[in-house]
């Protein structure tokens, strides 16, 4: 890493030539015109303006690169440096100071403007303070509205105009023949000009063009990982770089791939088929019309890709280890991933199918994303082997022990990697390997009272086992929910007891009234019916149903409740008598005890 200075007017002549670039995960953004002429005030001053950094190429980039907006005739040459931190300025610099055509920017309110930039000679040989006010923003057509309700009309559309105005134009500031040739024009029109001009030179032109930036350049050996790390700790001010963006830079710019195929390698392209393809078939994995990375995201989706690499690698290198920190993935060749992705993507196919299983359907519904990535990586690597009764029975008492154990809350990527070791190596028959998912799992036993909203994993598990272990909704009873019929009858956890009821019949329980406990999985058409007190909407949803009263009472057994509690209106026998029940699933699903309250956890 060396500190360079170098001119402002050479920094802007490399943005011209292609010889400074930008590697092609930079987002653009641009600045707002009250911050450029903030900037160029700074300049004129010869104000310090902060220090860039940018990467040695070397000739050979390992990003595909762009050149800086406004510089787009550069395009295709291979640059020498690419900038990491002060895109920003250098482009707001280079179309304001360099090039011959108007500013692309916008206003405060992020309305899309075309300006061209003056400096008020008068002005700006004042005091210091006033630099901000001297420097002048002008419409593309170069009519200057100004005084009263903006009446007033500067016309600089000729150099006359603006030598008669005393506004000198910023664009050429670098180009010393243009410079020279509006001075001529500027002293013509008035002898005491002179004067003016020699104070401006002095305080203005030549700050301007001996202004020098402050340049950290980077080696071109510097790991990948460590420019993720610097590019997101100078960036502060703007959204954090992610590790897929890296690597879209990378693949675009690997030269074998562009000499083999006639094109580069676009990674958002074949990540947004994937994704098309996966929600087609099982919407749990997000909705598109959110965005893709609605639901799994692109990092999910590496994360199994490094898990089967590493994996696999471990195989040949025992030393290895098996991994999918940020490092992984920014390693993760253009070559493996081509040959690993259609593997996975199909892992995730199954993943979906075995969601579906768990009557997990919808988005909103799944527990836990990231547990899917290990199960992905899983299925990858053993394929048919995941499909026999044994692995089905394995694999569901893992899901469902990370679900209601709530085991996928926290720091993920050393769990990922146990889950992957340990899973693979008890299905491929050594029976004395237990996942830690499973051995760590608890759940306790008054857990259940405070399960009250969807941001927690468990209380969608409970929601899920209901409709998995056969409940039958209590307005469409012809048979019990299953997956199809969630979204087709707009299933959701609604209240057994009303709150409302609750409040004013038994106010000592209303804190459990928004519980677990107190909700089941039911259509929006039967939620329609049940106002008022449980004995109440329960004649109304039989009659309704077309059921004798008895048999209606076995429907809402399938819920896990004692239709004679509704019935009295005995929210605490109901509230006991369920809890109970819903243990004894959580358990059943976990297969494994529940901690009770005074035992220890572990």
């Amino acid at each position: 890493m060396a500190l360079d200075s170098l001119k402002l007017s050479d920094a802007l002549a490399d943005v011209a030539s292609g010889a400074l670039q930008l590697p092609d995960f930079q987002r653009e953004w641009k600045w707002d015109d009250e911050r450029i002429r903030a900037l160029i005030a700074t300049v004129t001053l010869d104000y310090p303006l902060g220090v860039v950094m940018a990467l040695q190429t070397n000739g050979t980039s390992l990003f595909r690169t762009r050149t800086l907006k406004g510089a787009e005739d550069a395009e295709g040459e291979v640059p020498d440096l690419l900038l990491l931190d002060g895109q920003q300025r250098l482009t707001s610099l280079f179309q304001a100071l360099h090039r011959d055509r108007p500013v692309e920017t916008v206003d405060a309110r992020g309305k899309e403007l075309r300006r061209w930039y003056y400096v008020d000679i008068a002005k700006a040989i004042g005091p210091p303070a006033e630099r901000d006010d001297a420097i002048v923003s002008v419409p593309e057509d170069k009519i200057l509205k100004t005084g009263f309700n903006r009446r007033d009309l500067i016309d600089l559309s000729t150099v006359e105009g603006e030598c008669a105005a005393g506004y000198f134009p910023l664009h050429f500031v670098f180009d010393t023949e243009r410079v020279n040739a509006w001075h001529q024009e500027y002293v013509k029109v008035d002898v005491t000009n002179w004067g003016f001009w020699g104070q401006f030179q002095m305080h203005v032109l030549n700050r301007m063009q001996s202004f020098q930036v402050p340049m950290i350049k980077l080696a071109a050996s510097t790991t990948m990982d460590a420019v993720c790390a610097v590019f997101e700790r100078v960036n502060t001010g703007g959204v954090p770089l992610n590790v897929f963006e890296l690597l879209t830079a990378t693949y675009a710019g690997n030269q074998e791939y562009v000499a083999e195929h006639g094109d580069y390698y676009k990674l958002p392209d074949v990540w947004l088929d994937i994704k098309k393809g996966l929600t087609s078939s099982y919407p749990v994995f997000g909705r598109m019309e959110a965005g893709v990375e609605d639901g799994l995201s692109s990092s999910d989706f590496l994360q199994a890709v490094a898990l089967v690499r590493t994996w696999e690698r471990k195989r040949r290198e025992p030393r290895a280890a098996v991994s999918c920190k940020r490092r992984d993935l920014l390693e993760l060749p253009l070559a493996d991933f081509s040959q690993l992705a259609p593997r996975v993507a199909e892992a995730f196919e199954w993943v979906g199918a075995f969601l579906e299983r768990q009557c997990i359907v919808r988005a909103p519904d799944l527990p836990y994303r990231t547990q899917l990535v290990p199960l992905a990586a899983v299925r990858t690597i053993l394929g048919e082997e995941t499909e026999t009764a044994a692995a089905d029975e394995l694999l569901t008492q893992w899901y469902w022990c990370g679900v209601l154990g709530e085991m996928y809350g926290g720091s993920t990527e050393s769990r990922f990697t146990r889950d992957v070791e340990q899973l693979i190596e008890r299905l491929q028959g050594n029976t004395e390997v237990v996942p830690d998912t499973i051995a760590e799992a608890a759940f306790l036993d008054d857990r259940l009272d405070t399960l009250s909203t969807r941001n927690s994993a468990a209380y969608k598990g409970v929601y899920a086992l209901l409709v998995k272990q056969g409940a039958v909704d209590w307005y469409f009873t012809e048979a019990p929910l299953n997956a199809a019929r969630l979204a087709e009858y707009s299933v959701e956890v609604r209240q057994i007891f009303p709150k409302a009821w609750i409040d004013k019949n038994h106010r000592a329980y209303s804190n459990r009234a928004n519980s677990i406990i107190n909700k089941t999985p039911l259509s929006l058409r039967a939620s329609k019916s049940m106002t008022g007190s449980p004995a109440g909407y329960l004649k109304t949803l039989a009659l309704e149903s077309g059921m004798r009263p008895e048999w209606f009472d076995d429907v809402i057994g399938t819920h896990l409740i004692d239709p004679a509690a509704l019935h009295a209106g005995d929210f605490e026998q109901f509230y006991e008598n369920r809890s109970k029940q819903l243990l004894e699933l959580v358990m059943s699903a976990m297969g494994k005890r529940t901690v009770f309250r005074d035992a220890k956890v572990g």
